[in-house]
């Protein structure tokens, strides 16, 4: 089984929680602020997991205080478990940093000492052994949380960014109320309607004969077209923006047949087109 771990450090301020936040959406188990004393028993916990905990980040840095610098130590223990690792450690410019402890009246770790800039400084100093060995160095200063999301998913991903978002195709009935969490709404009741046809009514979208009856019409053909051609087009749009999942939804009054069978045929969409998706028929039972 392989693990993958990888060791969060840097500058204060130099923006590891928002590079928390992208390995949270690309699968890791995170921790924030673990001392150095504490990753060789995390490592046991990893290897104990049996497989449940194989994507890992651990953020370490001189919040820890003294136990910061038995990092060197902690990083040699792990040898013994044979689970490779990887330093990531962050900066920024001198400035750039003091500008956003100023915005966002944060205290530094060191600032009980030292003012801001010294701190800084001293900090600079205090990791410069940590940074030699670090495996990526990735400078914030510029970056705005959106192009930090796609740097760490273009470093630490081997698969497309299309792979990272997670698509789910929701069916639902207009009479029960909107899904609150859709990101797209698609209307299916301009379709013929298996309501009115007693040996359909109680039956649903996922019958054959009920969804080829949904389907039997040129309406039903150029509606599909469209949503098809539609939500692939919006797809990379929604990944080019730092999303990580969306929510398609389509409706018909009841959520029984043509929002169903609509759902259905997209899920068959995606699937040839090489892509996951979640499908969640809402009110098909009700």
């Amino acid at each position: 089984m392989k693990h993958e771990l990888v060791i969060i450090t840097g500058l204060s301020g130099a923006g590891k929680t928002e590079v928390v936040r992208c390995f949270e959406d690309l699968g890791y188990f995170c921790v924030d602020n673990l001392p150095p004393t504490f990753i060789p028993k995390f490592a046991e916990l990893i290897l104990q997991s049996e497989g449940k905990v194989d994507k890992v980040a651990l953020v370490s840095d001189i919040r820890g205080g003294e136990f910061f610098d038995s990092l060197q130590w902690a990083l040699d223990e792990l040898k013994k478990y044979e689970i490779s690792y990887e330093i990531l450690f962050l900066e920024a410019e001198t400035s750039i940093l003091i500008r956003r402890y100023k915005e966002t009246r944060r205290r530094h770790p060191l600032s009980d000492e030292y003012n801001i800039e010294e701190a800084i400084k001293k900090e600079r100093d205090k990791l410069q052994q940590v940074k030699e060995k670090a495996d990526k160095i990735l400078n914030t200063g510029s970056l705005t949380p959106r192009d930090l999301k796609k740097e760490i998913t273009s470093m630490y991903t081997q698969k497309t960014r299309d792979d990272y978002i997670s698509i789910t195709l929701m069916s639902f009935g207009y009479k029960h109320g909107l899904p609150m969490d859709a990101d797209l709404v698609f209307d299916a009741r301009c379709l013929p309607n298996p309501h009115y046809v007693e040996e359909y009514r109680e039956k649903t979208g996922e019958d054959m004969d009920v969804s080829n009856y949904v389907f039997n019409s040129e309406i039903a053909h150029k509606f599909l077209e469209k949503i098809s051609d539609l939500v692939h087009f919006l797809i990379p749009c929604f990944v080019g923006e730092g999303r990580t999942q969306v929510v398609i939804a389509v409706g018909c009054t009841g959520g029984r047949h043509r929002s169903v069978a609509v759902i259905n045929w997209l899920k068959k969409d995606f699937l040839d087109k090489g892509k996951n998706v979640i499908i969640l028929h809402r009110d098909k039972d009700k």
